[in-house]
């Protein structure tokens, strides 16, 4: 049978469009299978990512629930018996080689403590000689022992009984003349609230942070019932009114230096306008740098952490502002930022998985612990380390370097930095550049805390009174902190601000080297007179020679009292 041509044609049609639908179908199956696929990797990296992220996380909580809070090197705990003083010693332990600190003597420890002899006479039976009966002379006395005492706090009332004359021929006359003695001014009217007490209130509160219902039992031992809302009011009050004027007079020369260290910690008022009793409040830091000058420490209350706070602070200041990495610093306007080398070093620190955070030590410039020359990883060292360990080294050479620079004169340790760090940062930077951390993973923390604040991690360069962390200000903080842990929030705005202006006298008399309890107390006893009298303010501040004169020594609450206080030398 013949074939017709047409319909063989269109059989072959047929069969080419079948084919077609067959081939897009696979196509369109394998275009599915690929979305799958990519679908399931984009899965895969989100779960390891994630994973990753819960690794991190897990190791933090264990860090912070069984492992040590601070970064800082252990050291053994120093002996604390009384052995004599011995020579300087050095011993070798692996890495480092480590000079023993020489054991003050008993005589240098207790220099400053007043002496008073007990003489233990020989009883009135043995005074005859045993051998002829005569009545034995003095011969000497010889020291046997010393030993210490301490009289705990004691409480007196003070009465001020004003004496009054009269003229008798006046009284004649039916018209007394009468002259009364010029009594001291009170610390409070109507209250028995003393110079002492307060001082002592105080110092407990803010110095050995005690709070205030501890104090209260401590107060009842001594035979004084005090109500811990008493002893609050008293400090509240006589901070605000005493210390402001020696704050605000130390605040206008901090302005004046060339260097501060700032920084900010939290803390809790409950009864703050517009606020929760649970919010969170900050307590800032201002401190003067190195600058050769007397120290000054001052810290600021304000409701949030906002850079209105420290730029409003800081406002006529054109220096350098040593401080973290925090965005609020950057409102502060004609300043230049320097920011912490140990912040950023801490970043990497933080990257590395526990085993290794344990092996490894961070450098510490004040540390006296003498340590090897730190060698920066070469391309075949850095194949068998991960970047935080890596990243971890180059700071620790910084630091290394800055600890043999302590000391020098300012212009020669930027010229000792400029030749022996900024090296070290170039290097650094050109192995940044080659990292790609995984996202949200600690080392891109790391990683983009260095590049976003590249600049400012080296404008300690510029000034040789620029320090390369801000340690110093993170230790004002953490004397703040100590207090906020035992005594836990603040209970209004005022006692918050007040707590400011406490530490503030605290913190810069003991930078000034004074004893902190004399301080308080000499402050306590002249302000009444002179919180109006800026020439009286200023002889009263930490560094003046009337101050050291008083304020270095022992506590002296016995002859320097209100009614016998030596006159300012204004």
């Amino acid at each position: 049978m013949p074939v017709n041509m047409e319909d063989y044609i269109r059989l072959l049609e047929t069969m080419v469009e079948q084919q077609k639908i067959h081939i897009q179908s696979q196509d369109a199956r394998i275009l599915e299978q690929e979305q799958a696929i990519a679908q399931l990797r984009a899965l895969v990296d989100e779960l390891r990512l994630l994973k990753s992220g819960l690794e991190e996380t897990l190791e933090e909580f264990k860090r912070q629930l069984f492992g040590t809070k601070s970064e800082k090197t252990k050291t053994s705990p120093a002996s604390c018996g009384d052995e004599p003083e011995n020579p300087p010693a050095k011993t070798t332990v692996k890495e480092h080689t480590r000079t023993k600190k020489k054991k003050a003597a008993r005589d240098e420890r207790y220099a400053d403590i007043p002496v008073r002899d007990v003489i233990i006479p020989v009883p009135d039976k043995d005074r005859p000689c045993p051998y002829c009966n005569a009545q034995m002379i003095l011969l000497g006395y010889k020291q046997v022992r010393t030993e210490l005492r301490i009289t705990p706090a004691k409480v007196e009332r003070v009465r001020y009984m004003q004496e009054e004359l009269i003229c008798p021929e006046c009284r004649k006359d039916g018209d007394g003349t009468i002259v009364q003695a010029q009594t001291p001014v009170p610390l409070m009217a109507h209250s028995p609230a003393s110079p002492s007490v307060v001082a002592y209130v105080m110092f407990d509160k803010s110095f050995v942070s005690v709070p205030y219902y501890r104090q209260e039992a401590c107060m009842a031992q001594l035979g004084l019932e005090l109500p811990r809302e008493t002893m609050a009011n008293w400090y509240i009050k006589c901070a605000m009114e005493y210390f402001q004027p020696v704050y605000d007079h130390m605040h206008r020369l901090l302005l004046q230096r060339d260097i501060i260290h700032a920084d900010e910690t939290t803390c809790q008022v409950l009864r703050e306008k517009g606020k929760a009793a649970k919010a969170t409040s900050y307590m800032w830091m201002y401190l003067s740098g190195s600058d050769g000058l007397a120290p000054i420490v001052l810290y600021e209350y304000q409701a949030g952490r906002s850079g209105v706070f420290p730029k409003a602070f800081l406002e006529g200041f054109s220096g350098i502002v040593q401080c973290d990495g925090y965005s609020g610093y950057n409102q502060v306007e004609d300043v230049v930022l320097a920011i912490c080398s140990a912040h950023c070093r801490r970043k990497f620190y933080e990257a590395l998985p526990a085993k290794r955070q344990k092996k490894l030590k961070l450098l510490d410039i004040n540390s006296e612990t003498e340590v090897k020359d730190i060698e920066l990883p070469g391309p075949e060292q850095m194949k068998s380390m991960i970047p935080a360990e890596i990243g971890l080294v180059f700071f620790n050479k910084l630091f290394f370097i800055e600890k043999g620079l302590k000391g020098m004169e300012p212009e020669k340790r930027r010229e000792k930095r400029l030749e022996k760090e900024a090296p070290v940062w170039e290097k650094f930077w050109t192995w940044i550049e080659t990292l790609k951390p995984l996202g949200g993973s600690k080392l891109e923390k790391a990683v983009n805390y260095s590049v976003n604040h590249r600049e400012t991690l080296q404008s300690y360069m510029l000034d040789g009174r620029c320090e390369l962390s801000n340690n110093k200000a993170e230790r004002c903080a953490k004397s703040y902190a100590i207090g906020r842990k035992n005594s836990l929030f603040h209970a209004s705005v005022a006692g918050a601000e007040a707590t400011a202006l406490v530490y503030s006298i605290i913190e810069t008399a003991k930078a000034n080297k004074l004893n902190v309890f004399q301080y308080l107390y000499v402050l306590l006893l002249y302000m009444p007179e002179h919180k109006e009298d800026p020439d009286a303010v200023k002889t009263l501040l930490p560094w003046s020679d009337f101050i050291k004169e008083r304020c270095t020594g022992l506590i002296d609450v016995e002859t320097i009292t209100p009614e016998n206080k030596p006159q300012l030398p204004i």
